[in-house]
């Protein structure tokens, strides 16, 4: 009856809606219980299909392969990398409502471990027809609005804002949920774990973890931080809400843009280069203006000095000509003729009179 049943949901529209969440927070802050309860609740209470993806359980078994080391950091950005592409292939044939079928290039037992995780929450099946590569949604995914949730550390914004980029690309809803659980309570739920971490990574990650900033980050504003988390079954309202209007206003594509273009405008303007670059401009902009109004003063008064005029014409006439005068520098002016400044009392206008004579004697 299951297989019969899975069968005819196959012919069934997709489903109207679709979500992703991003739960993150330290190592042993509680997500994977946090995520079981959430996902058992979705499911009993509102009807969602609900498959919850936790890193640890698909990503160790294909990345360790039975080192004793664990990957290099670039390791693991690729393995994080294509285990963003499986979930990417399998919402295309949500949207699409066909069959899941193997991207060419895969880490086998990653893969493997990825399939044997949608399969657990019923959301595909094998079908004896279909190739072994291939696997068919069930009603539950093809029928009813589905929300992924991503259990991981996520500790760096980047790593949340590829899934947003995800969300944005297929027009899905995307939130996240950040359990802000105390350094040393972690360190002490990890030291009871059959595989605990080196504390010193955790300590590490416990500096360098991006909490969710809406207020910098545009694309964040679905995002909730929990702290002190009581119990990690319990699923409050406000954790409910999030996802419904998550999933009420999927990412839009022009709305992310001007989003984007936000984003960058604060990068840009917070930019040393870009900064030094602007006041540069602006100094030289406003020399280059002084400067032509300085050369033009300076024309009227090589004139008015050759056509010989005396000594008090040319104090009155200067002085006539600065008179309320807006963007000339006066002091400027005379700065330009070496001998014409405020010396032995003279006024500026004297001094560059006294210059030019005594170039007429040259």
């Amino acid at each position: 009856m299951k297989a019969a049943e899975d069968s005819a949901g196959t012919g069934s529209e997709g489903p109207r809606k679709l979500g992703l969440c991003v739960l993150c927070g330290l190592p042993a802050a509680g997500k994977s219980a946090f995520a079981r309860a959430l996902g058992h609740w979705l499911r009993r209470e509102r009807g969602w299909a609900v498959g919850v993806v936790a890193y640890d359980d698909v990503m160790p078994d294909a990345s360790f392969d039975g080192a004793s080391a664990p990957p290099l950091p670039s390791q693991w950005k690729l393995l994080r990398q294509e285990l963003l592409m499986y979930l990417e292939y399998f919402l295309m044939a949500v949207i699409n409502g066909c069959q899941v079928t193997a991207p060419p290039n895969r880490t086998e037992a990653m893969w493997e471990d990825f399939i044997t995780c949608l399969k657990d929450q019923d959301l595909i099946f094998s079908s004896a027809l279909e190739a072994p590569s291939c696997y068919l949604l069930t009603k539950t995914a093809l029928s009813r609005p589905l929300f992924l949730v991503l259990d991981d550390n996520f500790y760096y914004q980047s790593m949340r804002y590829e899934v947003y980029q995800l969300a944005r690309k297929y027009s899905l809803g995307f939130c996240q949920v950040f359990l802000d659980c105390p350094l040393e309570t972690c360190l002490q739920r990890n030291g009871q774990r059959p595989r605990a971490l080196p504390a010193e990574t955790i300590h590490l990650m416990g500096r360098k973890i991006e909490k969710p900033n809406p207020e910098k980050n545009a694309w964040e504003h679905n995002s909730l931080i929990i702290q002190n988390l009581p119990c990690a079954s319990e699923v409050s309202l406000e954790v409910t809400d999030l996802l419904l209007i998550a999933l009420e206003n999927p990412v839009k594509y022009a709305e992310d843009n001007l989003e984007q273009k936000e984003t960058d405008r604060i990068i840009c303007s917070t930019n040393m280069f870009h900064k030094a670059d602007q006041i540069l401009r602006r100094i030289v902009s406003h020399t280059m203006k002084e400067a032509k109004g300085m050369s033009c003063q300076l024309c009227l008064f090589f004139k008015w000095w050759e056509e010989g005029c005396s000594e008090m014409t040319f104090k009155q006439r200067c002085i006539h000509m600065f008179k309320g005068r807006e963007g000339v520098n006066h002091a400027g002016i005379w700065s330009i003729i070496p001998g014409s400044g405020y010396n032995k009392g003279k006024s500026p206008e004297m001094g560059c009179w006294n210059v030019l004579e005594q170039r007429r004697g040259h």
